[in-house]
């Protein structure tokens, strides 16, 4: 049997008991300060992972519109227009540039450090193994298989190409699942939609604060300087007597002192194909030679075109 000293005791600490499950104002209060609380500010990306986000952006690109260009050159091969370029021209054209395209982008991508982040890590060593799988054989290419077989050697080096898809979690997957690479993507210049490769690279800081770092993250100017300002300019028909100094810029038809001359002209190469021959040179101060007809030098060679000098011996 209870005693009332007992019972009082009980009311207490049922009391006491409320009381601590937040039943007062005080308790309302603090629960409602852990509801209100926002979740953490994410730090800015610092500059090192901005450009690191950014060159990733770039290549990835750069694949991508390969991949497209590809395509389209194969239909073009196998279907050319008339009157233009023969198939065999058209794939001479394709097999000198794609190869070396292919190479500059594993050139680009081999110079981005560890970025940090793991997942971003193992993206950016995936795109190396894929780009890994097929250099090797792109190696080997040579533009006068097209001589022999333009459709076969074109559609050989189109399925290396477009074997080259993006490694799965991609950039825009892991950039949902960590808000620093997200806020990096933010930045990076390269990564918005719409911009073509080529184009500058990071944005400067919120509120227009460019400064140095903006001038640092620009492209190096082309090693070789801009291309000189040929005598001739485009105008190929002034070859006709075998003297001329023209600029091209992807491929030439040119007939000189007789000898009909079709030029390809690359990133790192310029070809020449006679009835009877094909060339390809390496860069400035190559030197062609057609018998005793002619002669052609690369006065200047860079991604924009090249500066031919036609003559007689």
């Amino acid at each position: 049997m209870f005693t009332r000293g007992r019972v009082a005791m009980v009311a207490a600490g049922l009391v006491l008991a409320v009381g601590g499950c937040g039943g007062g104002a005080d308790g309302e209060a603090g629960a409602s300060d852990k509801g209100t609380a926002g979740p953490a500010p994410v730090r800015p990306p610092s500059e090192e992972l901005v450009r690191w986000v950014g060159g990733l952006c770039e290549s990835t690109t750069t694949i991508e519109d390969l991949r497209k260009d590809s395509g389209a050159d194969l239909r073009e091969i196998r279907s050319p227009q008339e009157p233009g370029p023969s198939a065999q021209l058209l794939a001479m054209s394709y097999l000198s540039r794609t190869p070396n395209a292919v190479e500059s982008v594993d050139r680009d991508l081999r110079k981005l450090s560890r970025s940090g982040i793991p997942a971003a890590d193992r993206l950016l060593a995936a795109w190396l193994k894929k780009l890994a799988a097929v250099l090797p054989e792109l190696d080997e290419v040579s533009p006068a298989a097209a001589m022999d077989d333009a459709e076969g050697s074109a559609a050989g080096v189109d399925k290396l190409v477009r074997s080259l898809t993006p490694p799965e979690p991609g950039l825009p997957e892991l950039t949902e699942k960590d808000p620093r690479l997200a806020a990096a993507h933010e930045r990076a210049k390269q990564c918005a939609a719409g911009r073509e490769p080529g184009e500058p690279g990071e944005r400067g800081a919120p509120g227009g604060a460019g400064g140095a770092d903006e001038g640092a993250d620009s492209p190096a100017p082309d090693p070789t300087g801009p291309l000189p300002e040929a005598a001739d300019g485009k105008n190929t028909d002034a070859c006709s007597d075998g003297a001329c100094e023209v600029l091209v810029t992807s491929t030439a038809h040119i007939t000189a002192n007789g000898v009909s001359v079709h030029v390809i002209v690359a990133d790192e190469s310029v070809t020449f194909r006679t009835a009877g021959t094909v060339m390809q040179l390496g860069g400035v101060g190559g030197e062609a030679g057609f018998g005793d007809e002619l002669k052609a030098v690369v006065v200047a060679h860079n991604q924009d075109g090249a500066v031919l000098k036609f003559s007689t011996p």
